[in-house]
């Protein structure tokens, strides 16, 4: 079966009901989604029920516009203040420690291939095409399966593993073009290149910022007959950020994210009316993209490369990420050794390699087949081996701590523009001590209770309601200046 306009809904509909269904048993037995979305794809695709899709142009389309929201979401979620104290070994791993990565693995590549029996035959170069494809990581997965878990990490390890994965990306990208480039066009020299390589950080960087601010300036100024339409704005400026970063030369990827940190750290209307349609859209893209790439793939074809594909994945588990990893936080003497081989552990690979390696393919680069192959297999077996002893590994270590589940009884969003705050306070015998009235609370000045929780009961509070111990009080308060 192929796609064509009148079957195309009717195949994604039930591939997307499938994977949705299949969330369940990704919790439950701490198996990574993202595995399981490529696994639905790759039953279904052409060594399975049928289904024939073989563009890999296509594929890159839909992987283009699904990065772009997953960036841009992501950087929404940063925040300054816990970025703040780790972005230096953060940006470190994502920059130095992906151009260490591509550059240990593609020697390696190249001496299985030319100096053992492997069945490989690379040249230096392609070697470190390979290698750039896959010296990115994912966090999606991997937090996925902490919070499923309840636990969180010490050592402020989870802030800078989501900057480094939500940065890195625009680094694995920008080598993996200069290396087509450098493959496909001998005559560039290695100062074009170096060129190349840093005006693509800059103009990414400045687009990126410059459309940020005018996103927040713009947002609070407009005013627009229904709140949804802030989310669809939103998304116009992100898909004009990233075509416009793109023709100017600039790191689209890189400026999508930045965008999104500026946004996400501005005051802007509607937080969270938009940040529920974003990380629905968020999901969705993910889900198509996962999809989308296990149906590319042949996966008879991925057991020819199966033996140097284990070997390159061991490689990059065992001493490529780690070597990466421990020079690239050589600076940095905050974190323990049991944190930095927590951190080389999280090499996780997701869809962003398999995507970067459709662009050998479509540039002609020789062997791309064989590279987009072994791409995909050290895919699944990072996601496989590391993403389902991540969270053994971070108790095993004592890097482990629970996590206190958020509470969001109410659903009430209040505009940051109000300057108030809501609180949920849970009450106490010793906070019922001196009466059980909400008069007796003597809550201070710029405090007001405007509900009450009780077991799965809502009360409208007054003066002389009765209350219990562990009733849950939602409280609006006002911020002093100091706070705001």
């Amino acid at each position: 079966m192929t796609f064509t306009s009148e079957n195309i809904l009717l195949i994604g509909s039930v591939l997307v009901f499938v994977s949705i269904l299949f969330t369940r048993s990704s919790f439950r037995f701490g198996i990574p989604v993202l595995l399981l979305f490529l696994g639905v794809g790759m039953l279904f695709g052409s060594d399975g029920l049928g289904v024939q899709f073989n563009s890999a142009s296509d594929a890159q389309f839909i992987g283009m516009i699904a990065l772009c929201l997953i960036l841009f979401s992501g950087g929404m979620d940063t925040r300054f203040r816990e970025i703040r104290p780790v972005l230096l070994p953060g940006i470190s791993l994502s920059t130095v420690g992906v151009l260490l990565t591509t550059l240990f693995t593609g020697l390696f590549i190249y001496f299985i291939s030319d100096y053992t029996r492997a069945d490989i035959h690379l040249s230096l170069w392609v070697s470190f095409l390979l290698a750039a494809t896959m010296s990115s990581t994912d966090s999606a997965s991997v937090f996925n399966l902490l919070r499923s878990k309840n636990m969180n990490l010490k050592e402020n390890l989870r802030p800078m593993l989501e900057l480094e994965s939500g940065s890195n990306d625009p680094m694995a990208y920008m080598l993996t073009i200069v290396l087509i480039q450098v493959v496909t066009l001998s005559g560039a020299s290695a100062m074009d290149i170096l060129k190349d390589f840093f005006l693509q950080f800059f103009l990414g960087a400045l687009a990126g910022y410059s459309i940020g601010r005018f996103g927040v300036w713009l947002l609070n100024k407009i005013s627009l007959v229904n709140s949804a339409l802030y989310s669809i704005l939103i998304l116009s400026l992100v898909f004009f950020l990233f075509t416009v970063t793109d023709l100017i030369r600039g790191n689209a990827y890189l400026a999508v994210y930045v965008a999104g940190i500026v946004l996400g750290n501005a005051k802007i209307p509607y937080r969270k009316e938009v940040s529920n349609f974003l990380d629905g859209l968020t999901w969705f893209g993910q889900i198509v993209l996962f999809l989308t790439l296990g149906l590319l793939v042949n996966p008879h074809e991925l057991w020819q490369v199966a033996d140097v594909a284990l070997l390159i994945a061991l490689f990059m588990m065992l001493l490529g990420r780690p070597l990466s990893v421990f020079i690239s936080l050589l600076p940095f003497r905050n974190y323990s050794f049991k944190s930095r081989v927590f951190i080389s552990w999280v090499g996780l690979r997701g869809a962003v390699p398999i995507i970067f390696a459709t662009y050998p393919v479509i540039a002609g680069v020789e062997g791309a087949g064989q590279i987009f192959n072994i791409v995909f297999f050290i895919t699944l077996l990072s996601l496989l081996l590391q993403g389902t002893t991540l969270s053994p590994l971070a108790n095993r270590l004592g890097l482990s701590e629970p996590m206190e589940q958020p509470r969001d009884y109410y659903g009430i969003e209040i505009p940051e523009e109000t300057k108030t705050y809501l609180t949920d306070v849970q009450l106490t015998a010793e906070m019922l001590a001196g009466g059980n009235r909400l008069a007796d609370l003597n809550l201070p000045q710029g405090h007001l209770v405007m509900l009450v929780k009780r077991n799965e009961e809502y009360i409208v509070p007054n003066g002389h309601l009765q209350l219990q111990e562990k009733d849950h009080l939602l409280v609006i308060s006002e911020r002093k200046e100091q706070e705001a």
